[in-house]
C-alpha cells in the first residue's frame, strides 16, 4: 500500500447529481482508500432510532413516514428538490449529524487515503478540512440519462433534480483534481490512475489538515 506524504491524505469527492461520484469512489476504493459515502451516512442518522429522525419528522410532517416507520426518502425529496427553504432547512438538521459520524469513521480509517464522498461536500463546509477536493463533472445530458436509468425518473424529474443545484462550474473553479466522466469508463479509470500516483508523488494535496482539521471543525455539533 502506498503512503501519501506526511501521513494521511483526505480526498473531497463531490460532483452534482449523476455526474460519477460513486463510479469514482469505487475506483478509489480498489486502488486502496477507505471511502466514506456521506449519502449512506445521512440515511443512517435519518433511519427510524436515529439522531434526526425525530427533528426531520417534526420539520416535515408525518407524510413523509413510510408504512414501515422510517422516513419516505422518495417523498421528502420530491419536497425540498421543490422549496429552496425546505432543502436548507433539511440540511441545516442532517448535516451536523453527519459530521460527526464522518469523523468517527475518518478516526477508525486504517489507510493512508481517505475519501469522504458527498454531494454536499462544499455546501456542508467539508471541503475546509480536505487535502484536496476532487469534483466529477459530465453533460447535462448525461446526468439526465443516468437519473432516468438509474433511479427510475421521469424525464420532468430528472430535469428538476438537475435544475436544483448549483452550476458545476462552481465546484469546478475550487478543485484540485477534476474527473470527466463523459467518455468510456476507461477514460475515467485513466484519469483516476494519474490523480491517484500523483498522490503517491505527493503531488495532489496540500496543507495536512486532515482527520485534526475535520475534528475541529466538527466538534461541539
Amino acid at each position: 500500500m502506498m503512503r501519501a506524504a506526511r501521513g494521511r491524505c483526505l480526498i473531497g469527492l463531490t460532483g452534482n447529481i449523476a455526474t460519477g461520484k460513486s463510479t469514482v469512489a469505487a475506483m478509489l476504493a480498489d486502488l486502496g482508500a477507505t471511502v466514506i459515502d456521506a449519502d449512506k451516512v445521512v440515511h443512517q442518522v435519518m433511519r427510524r432510532g436515529g439522531s434526526v429522525y425525530d427533528p426531520v419528522v417534526a420539520a416535515f410532517g408525518a407524510e413523509v413516514v413510510g408504512h414501515d416507520g422510517e422516513i419516505d426518502r422518495a417523498c421528502l425529496g420530491r419536497i425540498v428538490f421543490n422549496d429552496a427553504v425546505a432543502l436548507r432547512r433539511l440540511e441545516e438538521i442532517v448535516h451536523p449529524a453527519a459530521a460527526v459520524e464522518v469523523r468517527r469513521r475518518i478516526g477508525a480509517a486504517q489507510t493512508a487515503v481517505v475519501v469522504i464522498e458527498a454531494i454536499k461536500l462544499i455546501e456542508a463546509g467539508w471541503q475546509r478540512i480536505c487535502d484536496a477536493l476532487w469534483v466529477t463533472t459530465c453533460t447535462r445530458e448525461q446526468q439526465i440519462a443516468r437519473l432516468m436509468a438509474g433511479r427510475s425518473l421521469s424525464l420532468a424529474e430528472a430535469q428538476q433534480r438537475v435544475t436544483a443545484q448549483p452550476p458545476q462550474s462552481e465546484k469546478i473553479r475550487l478543485a484540485d483534481v477534476v474527473i470527466d466522466t463523459t467518455g468510456e469508463l476507461a477514460d475515467t479509470r485513466r484519469q483516476v490512475d494519474a490523480a491517484w500516483q500523483a498522490i503517491a508523488k505527493g503531488g495532489s494535496h496540500g496543507q495536512d489538515r486532515g482527520v485534526q482539521g475535520f475534528a475541529s471543525q466538527t466538534r461541539g455539533r
